[in-house]
């Protein structure tokens, strides 16, 4: 007999059993990252972008938890993992609709409730974009352009310095009118799954 608790906490049962709009309540959410493991299954599946087995999901997780290679792991470090993932994690994860998770064959998915939990992680896919190399390159750029034409460049120096100066403003009117779209884009996006949450 396992001494494993398979028992689901009443807010992840609740979801499993109503299952309302595909919404998740905040507890639910935080109820399933603070398993670290939940969070590694989460960051695999993200990396993965795709169906994978049981056994890889497994066998990576247990590399991390190790610091160590998947070919380095022995039968034991595997097993641990893997049994807990099966009887517990995953099965808590399907319920809550983060994961699609087909026990019999042992393949696991992202689901649709997953990107409720994405956005509270940090991972490489899901930073912000970094607008401010953007704004520091076109500086260093337009510093140059307007530099080399006060210095008397030979192209630069037949153009105006006012237009010059002109297509530098023009040039951080368009980036910042790019910065707010995508802003707004992403507020929409995160206001949408907001509205998902209890």
């Amino acid at each position: 007999m396992s001494s494993i608790d398979t028992s689901l906490p009443d807010e992840i049962a609740s979801v499993a059993d109503a299952d309302e709009d595909e919404r998740l309540s905040k507890d639910v959410i935080f109820e399933l990252l603070k398993n670290r493991r939940r969070r590694e299954v989460l960051a695999y599946l993200l990396e993965a972008d795709e169906t994978v087995t049981l056994g890889e999901l497994a066998e990576q997780i247990a590399a991390w938890e190790n610091d160590t290679e998947v070919n380095a792991l022995s039968s034991d470090q595997r097993k641990r993992v893997y049994v807990a993932l099966y009887q517990t994690h995953l099965p808590k994860m399907d319920d809550a609709g983060i994961v699609e998770y087909d026990q019999d064959r042992g393949l696991i998915s992202l689901a649709d409730n997953a990107d409720l939990l994405m956005m509270y992680l940090d991972t490489d896919t899901h930073r912000q974009d970094r607008w401010d190399r953007w704004y520091a390159g076109l500086s260093v750029v337009g510093t140059a352009l307007l530099g080399a034409a006060v210095l008397g460049a030979p192209l630069l120096s037949t153009v105006p310095l006012a237009a010059l100066a002109g297509v530098v403003v023009a040039a951080f009117l368009c980036l910042s009118t790019a910065h707010v779209v995508r802003n707004r884009s992403q507020e929409r996006n995160v206001d949408g799954k907001l509205s998902r949450i209890e």
